[in-house]
Formats: structure tokens, sequence, C-alpha cells
């Protein structure tokens, strides 16, 4: 059933995009701050460390918020959870905006982070609430099509502003351009989003549960995110095994939590459902490899070639352009073709990471981002198939009243991935290239042939990684596409 408001009873498209607007940002805060690192060492004195915080812990934050914010917006009232995240965001990209020193900074990424995580789920609440049948496959479609456009946009508007700005004025708009934007939703959504929302029945927070799950995503998360390609402490992975540890007492506390009536935060029931659970790993394979291949693509160019960062930005473009429109327009036949659709998105994508590797090795390095941005035209067709289909096919079989917990521990997989792949990607590239000579500035000569190969055996080996990451999805989504043949069948 589809749920109205009433000063917006003409249709459910309205809050839609107002919600799918505001989750661009979160998205677009993920990865457009990869190119102000330099800028920030340079104005702000930040030390590696902190750069690296202020990418970690806005990943970190996001990952742990998802799933409690999920739950209160279930159980509460997702408009006055999505409403708390957008106003938190648009006070967090303002300190971050002005942030007087490096250390300030990184507290107040953090603080954007728990605000995207409690901003996501609301909108995919949202949208299990506003939508049924077709129409929930079309609002599916747009929203990969946007959340496409903000994960290949993202560098190039970092560098945009750099390139226009210098770098100071450049890194601080790069978070400040939110605030105009916020300021400007905030009252839309308050008019405009529904209060109305399926009633959740009896159920409780489970304040143990959700400590438990946030606990496991922060042991599991935290030494990926701290990966920065060299001079690692390998003491973090001692995290992970703790992480597993207390992923397992949180699985025990809520099988335990549902068997004595209750209501768990993650009702694991919810993965009896072959839909739910094979694109919670889908999704989690897919990021596993896209952003990933964003950076590896960067570096290659922007440090082994010398090619300038805004025309390194703009390689992306055709990618942004051909998977928004992709995913929009095949929206309205993911309720029916999901499946087949991931298929040959994976396909697409998978062809397309081999065609940019043959660039790295036979065509001119003067050449490379023309070339890889026509190959990144056709990849996008990959992501346009697989991100509104796969989110789609996940969601479902999910009960309308778990739709925010069930999308928030999907999105949990999708910066789970994120980190795993840049963090293997970024340290086998940055682990062929240690050796590669370098001028006072700490970069490589992109006129020496050594060099240039060097870096072109660095970007191979990752894509080759990632080329993994994205059969083995390829794997799970031709599973998938059977499991739902079966059901078909059993159904006629």
């Amino acid at each position: 059933m589809t749920v109205q408001h009433p000063g917006a009873a003409r249709s459910p498209w309205i809050p839609f995009a107002v919600a799918a607007s505001v989750a661009v940002l979160t998205i677009l805060d993920v990865v457009k701050v990869n190119v102000v690192l330099t800028p920030l060492e340079e104005t702000l004195g930040a030390t590696p460390t902190q750069t690296g915080l202020v990418v970690a812990g806005y990943v970190l934050a996001f990952g742990i918020a998802l799933v409690p914010s999920g739950r209160l917006g279930d159980q509460w009232n997702r408009k006055a959870m999505f409403m708390i995240g957008l106003v938190t965001f648009t006070v967090a990209s303002l300190a971050a905006a002005l942030a007087p020193t490096a250390s300030f900074l990184v507290i107040a990424r953090i603080l954007q982070g728990i605000a995207a995580g409690m901003l996501m789920p609301q909108v995919l609440g949202m949208v299990q609430t506003l939508f049924q049948g077709q129409a929930r496959g079309q609002a599916f479609g747009i929203f990969g099509a946007s959340i496409g456009l903000g994960t290949a946009f993202g560098p190039t508007i970092g560098g945009l502003f750099l390139g226009s700005f210098g770098s100071e004025l450049g890194w601080r708009w790069t978070f400040g351009m939110n605030v105009p934007l916020a300021l400007l939703l905030i009252p839309l959504a308050l008019w405009l989003i529904p209060a109305a929302q399926p009633d959740a029945g009896d159920a409780d927070l489970d304040p143990v549960g959700v400590t438990l799950m946030a606990v496991a995503v922060l042991f599991v998360m935290l030494p990926f995110v701290l990966t920065t390609g060299s001079g690692d402490h390998p003491a973090r992975w001692l995290f992970l095994p703790l992480g597993i540890v207390v992923a397992l007492a949180f699985v025990r506390w809520e099988n335990r939590y549902r068997a004595a009536g209750k209501s768990p935060v993650l009702d694991f029931t919810l993965f009896a459902y072959s839909s739910y659970r094979n694109g919670v790993i889908i999704t989690t394979l897919w990021f596993s490899a896209m952003p990933a291949m964003f950076l590896v693509m960067t570096l290659f160019n922007q440090q082994g070639l010398g090619h300038d960062p805004v025309a390194v930005g703009l390689i992306t473009v055709p990618f942004a352009l051909i998977s928004a429109i992709v995913a929009a327009v095949t929206g309205r036949y993911t309720f029916r073709h999901a499946t087949t659709l991931v298929i040959w998105g994976f396909a697409i994508f998978i062809v397309a990471l081999i065609g940019l590797v043959a660039i790295s090795a036979f065509v001119p390095p003067e050449h490379n981002p023309l070339a890889m941005a026509i190959v990144l035209a056709i990849a996008g067709i990959g992501p346009g198939f697989i991100m509104s289909a796969n989110q789609m096919r996940t969601l479902i079989e999910v009960p309308v009243s778990q739709g925010g917990v069930a999308g928030s521990f999907q999105q949990v997989g999708q910066r789970l991935g994120n980190a795993i792949g840049i963090a293997i990607g970024s340290a086998i590239f940055y682990a062929m290239v240690a050796a590669v000579p370098r001028d006072t500035t700490g970069l490589p000569d992109p006129t020496d042939p050594a060099s240039v190969a060097a870096y072109a055996g660095a970007f191979q080996l990752a894509m080759a990684v990632l080329i993994v990451f994205s059969l083995t999805a390829l794997v799970f989504a031709s599973i998938d596409h059977r499991a739902r043949n079966r059901q078909l069948t059993a159904q006629s």
C-alpha cells in the first residue's frame, strides 16, 4: 500500500526526490575527499595519520551508525530520524569547512559519518513504504542512478574545487558545498516527507544487540580503513579476529533474543530469503571492486603518468552519465528481470576492467585518459544494470516494517566492501611502486619509462584482484538467478 503525505498526495516521487538527493550528498562525501588529502597536508599541516582519519573516520562512523539508525527508524519514526540526521550532517559539514586544525576536521568528519549513517537507512525504508511492485523497481532504478552519479562524480567535484579556488579554499568548499544544498533540502523534507509508516508492532530497540553490532562492525572495518599502503602497523589486524568474536556473540544474542519472543535488532530469518542473502553478498563484492577501481586508476594516471588532477577526475564523467541513464531506464524492468540484469551488468563490467588493463599495457601514456574514459563509458552500462536491479532484488521479499534495518545491513556490506577493496587495491599498488625513484616533492618522474612500467604493473595487478571480486559476484548472481527460476517454477 502506498503511503502518501496529505501535502504531497499528488505523487510519492516528490518526497522520494528529496530523500534521494540527501543520499547522494552522503555518498559524495565518501569519495570526493580523496583528491583533497594532499592539500590538507600542505595548508592545514595534517599528518598522514590525520589525513587517513579524515577518510576512515567518515567511513567507520557511517558503517557503525547504519543498523542502529535503521532500527530506530523502523521502530520509532523514519521522518524524525531523517531530519535529525540531515541537520547533524549540515552542522558537521560546516564545521569541516571551517576547521581550524586537522584534529578538528577529523572530529567533524566522524560526526558527518554518524549523520550519514542515520540518513541512508531512512531513505531505503521510505522507498519500501512509498512504492510497491514495478514502481518500487523504478524508484530503486533512479536511486541506483543517483548513487552511481555520486560515486563517479565525487573525485571530479573535488578536483574542480581545487582547480577553481586553490588548495585551501578548494578543500574547504569540497566540504562546505553540502551546507547550502542541505539548507535548501531541510524545509523541503519537513514539508514533503510523510510521517506515516507501517506499524512495527511490539518491538523494542534491543540495546545490547545494537551495541554488539556496532562493536563488531567497528572491529571488522578498522584494520581495512587504517590501511594506507605503506608503514602500516601489523597489530591493527588483531581487530579482525576480535570483530569476528564479537560478531558471533551478536548472532548468539540475537537468536536467543528472538527465541524469547522479543524483536532482535537484526532478524536473521531475513537471511532465509535467498534474494536477501545473495543480494547482500553481491553488494559487498560489488563495492569491493568499483570504488577501488576509481582509486587505482586515479593513482596510475595522476602519479604514474603525471596527468593533471582535473583531467584525471574527468575520466569518470562518461561512466557516471551512462550508468545513471541506464539505471533510470532499466528501473522499470527490475521487478521482473532483476537477476538477469545483474548477471549482464557484471559481465559487461568485467570486460571493461579487462579493457582498462589492456589500455595500461598498450596505449601510449599521453592517450591513457581519453582511452580509459571511452572504456569507462561502456563500463557504465554495468552498474546501470547492477545497482538498481540488485537493490530491488535484495529487498523484494523483506517485510515493509523491516525495510530500514534490512536496507541498512546491506549498506554495511557496501561500506565493508568499500574498505576491503580500497585497502587491498591500494596496498598492492603502493607495494609495487615503493622502489620507484622520486623527486624532492615525493613524486615519480612520468617521463621515465621504468617508472611508467612499474606503475602500469601495479595498476594491472590491482585490477586483476578487482576482476576476481567481480567474477565472484557474478557467480553469486548466477546462483541467485537459478534460485529465482526455481521459485517461479514452484509457483507455476
